[in-house]
């Protein structure tokens, strides 16, 4: 009985780590991917191929072979950056969803496992 119950749990934990996932990652063939899923007005962080640090933009559109925004919210500071620099793009709302949904399941997961090992 405990070990299909913490099979189950198992199971359950993964979905939603699976299920959490809020990157969009690109090819280095820049004509591939597609970047019409970016919104304007939303703070995305954008991880380079270069390994060059990541930064943080208010997209506002893609000009040509380059992404455009600004540095942040209240930083009117220009962003420009070339789409073949661009490894992945991770949506900050999406991840803080991902993230507070992720821990809401673990913690069900972990009141199933406790409510069935002391059932037995």
């Amino acid at each position: 009985m405990k070990a299909s119950v913490l099979l189950k749990s198992s199971l359950l934990t993964s979905l939603f780590v699976i299920s959490s996932c809020a990157t969009t990652k690109y090819s280095e063939d820049i004509s591939k991917n597609n970047y019409s899923n970016l919104e304007a007005g939303k703070v995305y962080v954008v991880k380079m191929r270069d390994g060059s640090p990541t930064q943080k933009i208010l997209f506002r559109n893609v000009v040509g072979e380059n992404l455009v925004g600004t540095a942040g919210k209240k930083d009117s500071t220009e962003v420009v950056i070339p789409k073949s620099k661009v490894a992945a793009v991770k949506d900050r709302s999406k991840a803080r969803i991902a993230a507070g949904a992720t821990i809401i399941g673990a913690a069900g997961v972990a009141a199933l496992v406790i409510s069935a090992t002391r059932a037995d």
